[in-house]
């Protein structure tokens, strides 16, 4: 059957004012993007906050644009966002022991029940790939950065 929240969880090896920095700035989706369908970003302010829209450029077969708007946003701790579509991308920052567990989910609960199971069956096992390939690059991100001067 699956579950409306497809979610992976990882230990970033730095500060969550680290891992946040590159979660909140839209020009930085493609370096961690593990679908690779974000191409670019073609609008929007330089860091996020409640509220903020961001365009993308995307290629999935085709390529198109798309609008978000953040709609979750806790200084360091949580972002998420979401297009057109009631589905969010969620990332939750955890300071622990070693760094910080990072935990992104892709939420389609406010779906009504045949929409949900429609996208869960065409795209849940792709995005959960997906997302955990994102973890592995938002980790080596956030030691990039600590590596520069």
């Amino acid at each position: 059957m699956g579950s409306d929240v497809i979610t992976a969880s990882t230990v970033v090896a730095g500060p969550p004012n680290a891992v946040f920095a590159i979660l909140a700035d839209p020009r930085q989706h493609p370096r961690i993007d593990g679908s690779g369908t974000v191409r670019g970003t073609v609008s929007g302010p330089d860091r996020l906050s409640l509220g903020a829209e961001f365009g993308m450029d995307m290629k999935q077969g085709a390529p198109y644009k798309v609008k978000n708007r953040v709609v979750e946003f806790e200084e360091d701790r949580l972002i998420a966002w979401r297009h057109f579509g009631q589905h969010r991308w969620r990332y939750e920052l955890e300071p622990v022991e070693g760094g910080t567990r990072v935990t992104e989910s892709w939420d389609l609960t406010r779906y009504p029940a045949p929409v949900r199971v429609v996208m869960r069956t065409l795209m849940g096992g792709r995005t959960k790939k997906a997302i955990e390939e994102t973890l592995v690059r938002l980790g080596r991100a956030v030691a990039e950065d600590a590596a520069r001067p």
